[in-house]
């Protein structure tokens, strides 16, 4: 079984997001590739971090330890004028290679409307610099999300698809969390010449 961290990216509390994390968190779960126990939804529209730079790190005290533990992270971001959230950057740039290097990460891209991708490619360009996140080539993108995933019975045809897809990478994630394990424990991750990227 994997340790599996589900990052909701939006900075709103009962976010679309936040019920899309919990569903795949859900299906994780059934698909047995985590337990309850083993599995976390870190929710930053319930739980904010305080924007970089500050004194008091706030509820990073919490993630940081908890992302140390995880084989595996979801990354959901919310698209917010053709752009990922403020909440979902900020975390960013708090999350190091401590937290997440050589981790196998799976990009949700969340959309009220058709798009849902331009989160995906800032975050694919950006966001892995210091923290060394390892995105799979597969990702996911929640179109019309307030109605998709809201029952336990698809809705619709376009509900069942995107639920198949999502059984599809978690599935590949899952993989990828397995097979970077021995890959982990064989770096030195603790070499301070090379805490940032490049």
């Amino acid at each position: 079984m994997l340790d599996i961290v589900l990052i909701a990216g939006s900075s709103r509390p009962d976010s679309q997001s936040a019920k899309v994390a919990q569903f795949l968190r859900q299906r994780l779960i059934t698909l047995g590739k985590t337990t309850a126990e083993l599995s976390q939804v870190i929710d930053l529209g319930t739980g904010p971090l305080p924007l970089w730079p500050a004194e008091d790190a706030g509820t990073w005290a919490d993630y940081g330890p908890r992302l140390q533990r995880a084989d595996a992270v979801v990354v959901i971001a919310p698209e917010w004028n053709g752009m990922a959230g403020p909440a979902i950057k900020n975390f960013f740039i708090y999350a190091s290679k401590a937290e997440l290097a050589h981790k196998p990460g799976l990009l949700v891209g969340v959309s009220s409307g058709i798009g849902g991708g331009s989160p995906i490619a800032e975050l694919r360009s950006s966001s892995y610099k210091n923290c060394r996140i390892n995105y799979l080539p597969e990702h996911l993108i929640i179109r019309s999300v307030t109605k998709v995933l809201n029952d336990e019975q698809p809705a619709d045809e376009d509900d069942s698809r995107i639920r198949a897809r999502i059984d599809y990478a978690l599935d590949i994630l899952a993989k990828y969390g397995e097979a970077l394990k021995p890959v982990r424990a064989s770096i030195d991750l603790g070499n301070p010449a090379f805490t940032n990227g490049m």
